[in-house]
């Protein structure tokens, strides 16, 4: 299997890329290294089936050149983390837009299977107890550039079912809620290695707002065999699934839990979002997957907890000796 990967540098795409040349895959990654880093790709690199790409997804051309022959493409290229898209929105919105149009047509021309993938983030503020794939979207002002994320993703995945729509295109969209692992730096704001790092150091680990959102996490190692899923499954073409954790928590608990777990003298201070992220700034206070379509089609089923997805992510940060700044 022919199999190209966009952002395959970043913490997910290379472990997506470790996973299908494990598979026999030949694999071909096209990266700008923005976010990601070559150090994530020196298990590939070993690998006579693999091949790297420097390059952006917004040079077309490139693309054309990177997709050709390719049997299936995972598109994970973006602008990513919450610190980034608000300082730069401009850019974000390119990369995440227009990139993906060029990966889209790219496939489309060599009839190539896509994965998309997509961000909990489209959901925005709806708090509803399970968030269902068709569930309402429900977005701040535009001209607040923290909704730029969740409306470029949104216009991806409108892209992508527009493509499979009018064209055929054999595409699949995954919604990922917070998936987190080894390699994820907290540089962007990625709140469980910015907090484990935290830990780690005997800093004081900083928990934005009141502490009382709750997110659902879950672990890149249930996530990889779910997107290969995506890609195999004619079902799945046209449309989203849901891909994250089972179990609901505060990010105060997940603070106290990781202090707990990494044996830290740490102590943990609220700081205010406008004080992290300038004047303005809103964030979801629950975000909470329904994987039920997920399970019934892929198979999916998330089945590391919090602590072993904390002790992980320690371990790993340990290991590669990329603690984050507290």
């Amino acid at each position: 299997m022919q199999t190209v990967i966009t952002g395959g540098a970043g913490f997910i795409g290379s472990h997506l890329t470790d996973h299908l040349l494990d598979l026999g895959d030949t694999v071909t990654v096209i990266d700008d290294f923005s976010t990601g880093s070559r150090a994530n790709l020196a298990e590939a690199t070993r690998s006579p089936r693999f091949c790297l790409v420097e390059g952006s997804v917004l040079n077309r051309r490139t693309v054309n050149e990177v997709v050709a022959g390719a049997d299936r493409v995972f598109h994970l290229a973006a602008a990513v983390g919450v610190r980034r898209i608000i300082e730069r929105p401009l850019e974000s919105l390119r990369v995440n837009v227009h990139g993906a149009e060029n990966v889209l047509e790219a496939a489309l021309a060599v009839d190539a299977t896509v994965v998309l993938a997509s961000t909990s983030e489209v959901y925005g503020k709806n708090t509803a107890d399970k968030l269902s794939e068709d569930a309402d979207r429900i977005l701040g002002s535009p001209l607040v550039s923290r909704w730029t994320y969740a409306a470029a993703k949104g216009i991806d995945e409108s892209f992508a079912h527009a493509y499979w729509r009018e064209h055929g295109l054999q595409v699949s969209i995954a919604r990922m809620f917070n998936t987190v692992g080894p390699r994820q730096t907290g540089r962007y704001g990625m709140v469980v290695p910015s907090l484990v790092g935290q830990a780690l150091r005997g800093k004081s680990l900083t928990v934005f707002g009141d502490g009382r959102q709750t997110r659902c996490f879950s672990y890149v190692g249930d996530i990889l065999p779910a997107m290969v899923r995506l890609a195999e499954e004619p079902g799945a073409r046209g449309r989203a699934f849901n891909l994250g954790g089972d179990r609901e928590v505060s990010i105060m608990e997940l603070a106290q839990r990781i202090i707990e777990l990494t044996g830290s003298q740490s102590d943990i201070t609220l700081v205010p979002y406008d004080e992290a992220y300038g004047d303005g700034f809103e964030d979801m206070r629950r975000r909470v997957p329904d994987n039920t379509l997920a399970r019934e089609v892929l198979g999916f089923n998330p089945a590391s907890g919090l602590d072993e997805i904390i002790l992980t992510v320690a371990a790993g940060l340990t290991e590669r000796d990329t603690l984050v700044p507290a």
